[in-house]
């Protein structure tokens, strides 16, 4: 039976940032708009966090079962490493999404009911990334789900949900932090490679090798930064969003130097963290001048 620690680290804990900074930064993007709500703020974090945490348990039940974990180099694997069963991981992944669903409905309730609809793609999209017959996440798509859900969802939703509009400035931050949440699953992508080519897992590391991944890695980076100089149209005061560029550096330094299985981890630590210090700078920065 998994200890709590085991259950703690089968969520993922670094992946968090890829829930925390979008609500964060989308809670910005209101308050420019002078509709900051400090209570729905607080259930889009909460939805955020248990789909997240959703995500994480569902994918881990779905390739344990497959065989797909069988050999990793990452951090512990619940079903994979057999240290939990099957059914208990996806009981925690179930109870996740639920709590996911629930607050989701409270604040579409609350806010707009249309955007239960817009919840119900996203958990479907939560468990089809590796569940079912045909799971996205071999074919190639994570990434692509990771900038709609993590990033124009999340923001735009968050910045919907208070202001009930969104306008430009939510727009660039939610292109910013899709592309910041796109690298976090483009660099565990980049270190499984071997093992999941040989899993028959087919992810887009995988479809465009060591090398071209690397460099969509450092575009991805790239282009989030410029969208910080693109904001500075908005208010001067966004330039703050670039105390987070000596963190993104440092993400990339190991995807530069081409290190691979193991020396990769702290590239998904150090880029959630570049995300969250941009999106707390740039919502300050929104909040303080709207």
């Amino acid at each position: 039976m998994a200890t709590f620690a085991q259950w703690l680290e089968g969520a993922r804990p670094r992946t968090l940032p890829n829930a925390i900074a979008p609500v964060l930064a989308g809670t910005g993007a209101a308050a420019w708009l002078g509709a900051a709500s400090w209570w729905k703020a607080l259930l889009a974090l909460l939805v955020a966090m248990a789909m997240i945490v959703g995500v994480n348990y569902a994918n881990d039940y779905s390739d344990g079962i497959r065989g797909t974990d069988d050999v990793r180099a990452g951090p512990l694997r619940l079903v994979g490493s057999k240290v939990a069963s099957p059914r208990a991981v996806l009981t925690a992944a179930v109870v996740s999404l639920v709590i996911a669903a629930v607050a989701g409905l409270v604040l579409a309730a609350l806010s707009a009911p249309w955007l239960i609809a817009v919840g119900a793609v996203c958990i479907a999209g939560a468990w089809l990334y590796t569940g079912g017959k045909k799971p996205y996440g071999y074919l190639g798509l994570g990434e692509i789900a990771v900038f709609v859900f993590f990033g124009l969802v999340a923001v735009l939703g968050t910045q919907y949900t208070q202001a009930l509009r969104v306008d430009w400035v939510g727009a660039v931050v939610a292109v910013a932090m899709g592309c910041m949440s796109s690298a976090v699953l483009m660099a565990n992508n980049l270190r499984d490679i071997p093992t999941d080519r040989e899993s028959g897992k087919i992810t887009l590391a995988v479809r465009l090798g060591d090398g071209r991944t690397r460099g969509l890695f450092q575009v991805l980076l790239a282009v989030a930064f410029t969208l910080t100089v693109v904001l500075m149209l908005a208010t001067p005061w966004a330039a703050v969003g670039l105390v987070a560029l000596p963190l993104a550096m440092r993400a990339a330094a190991p995807v530069r130097k081409r290190l691979g299985g193991k020396d990769l981890i702290p590239v998904l630590r150090d880029t959630g963290l570049t995300m969250l210090v941009w999106a707390v700078a740039v919502a300050l920065a929104l909040a303080i001048c709207a």
